[in-house]
């Protein structure tokens, strides 16, 4: 035992070094762990495994875990903007792209039209550990950035129902398979909003003893919708994303902290995912899959994309250069790979050559595309010029006083460098109580000066709580005059 935890902790530590060489190539991390697999496996240093069913359950729990984090850290005022196109992409856009990889897997790998389509539909999600982890680098419009990590998080509950439809082994018609996506979605959004509520009032009311307890309730309570939902077959991912997208927006104690434990929980669930689907699959019989592979994905990429891409936003105030830019961003990653083992414990004829197949292709496109998105986008003159990044606000209940502690984080970009305290006109209910500053703390007084860099921690009624986050907020995007005078700024953006 001592031997595998030494192992496994090596592998670890190795994968976690890799991702400052990856950020630096521009190339999502999960070639790296994908590597590892490949070097530890039957063909390189030996170690066998051969369990798709294992892979496949396993998988599925990573990737609600990647999904939970999408959710966490995405801002409901910046999706709702976009929804309406981020649901087009999901449904829509699925659809065509499916569609359209059909007919070139059709022909690359001369195979029936089910499993074709099957191939299509492995194909249809775009991957949110990919998607997240290659914007977020870069430099670009919120509302852009948001659509295309809204449309990964939505879009894997309709692919994952595809695939499982096809792979069964009985055939269902049209209509019935249409009946069950139906009740699969709306199931899953019914799951994900009941949970939500009482996770969201739970956890609100909580006096937990620790403060590390609040990370580990919210994302247990995110899962938990993904269980219930998959319980009575409905769509877990759809569920678990609405769930963590209002527990990420709601006003919890300790949200900084949480974030934080759920971005380090999804690195680990992206490590180990990445590394087992790289344990999966055998050098040996890759060579054969280059072929197809590449066929179908420059489809995919040159074809399928753009034309879901046209159709989603068809009607919608998009520019040609955000239609281009997110024609180019449809990164696969993980939710292929892992979707490729569900033909695999189904029964499905050739589904190790379907596997094979996408194994490839996802890691020489993601070879590809990754790289390519930093250049485009300056071509395209789509860098922000000044990332928005107003505040930060942690919350801490202060329970014995009815009040919270809220600690501010001024940043670079916050309109609240140069505000007096006093102009923070705050309620009378809330007081500004500490100022930390270049690693030295004091107590302000009315007519203190707020720098950038800040540490600002305000007491405030717990009743009040929202109205005076809101009037901070509000004031670092617009700066003391807010609230004086009209102001036409979008208060999201």
């Amino acid at each position: 035992m001592a031997v595998q935890l030494l192992a496994g902790t090596a592998v670890l530590l190795v994968a976690i070094a890799g991702v400052r060489v990856s950020t630096r190539l521009g190339v999502p991390s999960l070639l790296l762990y994908i590597g590892i697999g490949v070097l530890l496996g039957q063909d390189v240093i030996g170690l066998r495994f051969d369990q798709p069913r294992t892979a496949r359950d396993l998988g599925l729990i990573a990737l609600a875990v990647i999904v939970a984090e999408g959710g966490l850290t995405t801002q409901w005022q910046s999706v709702r903007p976009v929804l309406p196109a981020a649901l087009a992409l999901s449904t829509v856009g699925v659809a065509v792209s499916i569609a359209v990889t059909a007919v070139a897997a059709h022909v690359a790998l001369d195979v029936d039209w089910r499993r074709a389509t099957l191939v299509g539909a492995v194909l249809g999600s775009t991957d949110a550990a990919a998607v997240f982890s290659t914007l977020r680098h870069l430099s670009l419009p919120r509302r852009l950035v948001t659509l295309l990590e809204a449309e990964s998080g939505l879009n894997d509950a309709p692919v994952v129902i595809a695939v499982t439809l096809l792979s069964a082994p009985d055939v269902h018609g049209v209509g019935e398979a249409l009946l069950l996506l139906g009740y699969e979605l709306a199931v899953g959004a019914v799951i994900g909003l009941a949970v939500a509520v009482v996770a969201v009032e739970a956890l609100r009311r909580a006096a937990l003893p620790a403060a590390g307890l609040y990370p580990i309730a919210t994302l247990a309570l995110a899962l938990s919708s993904y269980a219930a939902a998959a319980s009575v077959h409905a769509s877990g991912f759809l569920a678990v994303y609405i769930t963590a997208l209002a527990l990420g927006n709601a006003r919890l104690p300790h949200r900084r902290a949480t974030l934080g434990f759920a971005d380090g929980l999804a690195w680990l669930a992206q490590i180990g995912l990445f590394v087992m689907l790289g344990l999966l699959a055998a050098p040996s019989r890759l060579a054969s899959a280059i072929l197809p592979a590449l066929l179908i994905g420059a489809v995919l990429v040159a074809v399928a994309r753009p034309l879901s891409v046209l159709m989603a936003t068809v009607g919608r105030s998009f520019s040609w250069r955000d239609r281009a830019f997110a024609s180019a961003a449809g990164l696969r990653g993980a939710v292929p790979i892992v979707l490729a083992t569900i033909p695999m414990t189904s029964g499905v004829h050739s589904a190790t050559r379907l596997f094979d197949v996408v194994f490839v292709l996802v890691a020489l496109f993601t070879i590809i595309q990754a790289p390519a998105l930093g250049p485009l986008a300056r071509a395209l003159h789509l860098v922000a010029a000044d990332p928005e990044r107003d505040l930060d606000v942690e919350a801490a209940p202060l329970d014995r006083l009815a009040a919270d502690l809220l600690t501010v984080h001024v940043g670079p970009a916050s309109r609240i460098h140069g505000v007096e305290v006093w102009e923070l006109r705050l309620p009378d209910t809330a007081a500004v109580a500490f100022v930390v500053r270049n690693d030295r703390g004091f107590v302000p007084d009315r007519r203190t000066v707020l720098r950038r860099g800040d540490d600002v921690l305000v007491i405030t009624g717990r009743a009040e709580r929202d109205a005076v986050e809101a009037r901070m907020r509000e004031i670092g995007r617009r700066g003391r005059l807010a609230g004086f005078v009209a102001d036409d700024d979008d208060a999201s953006g």
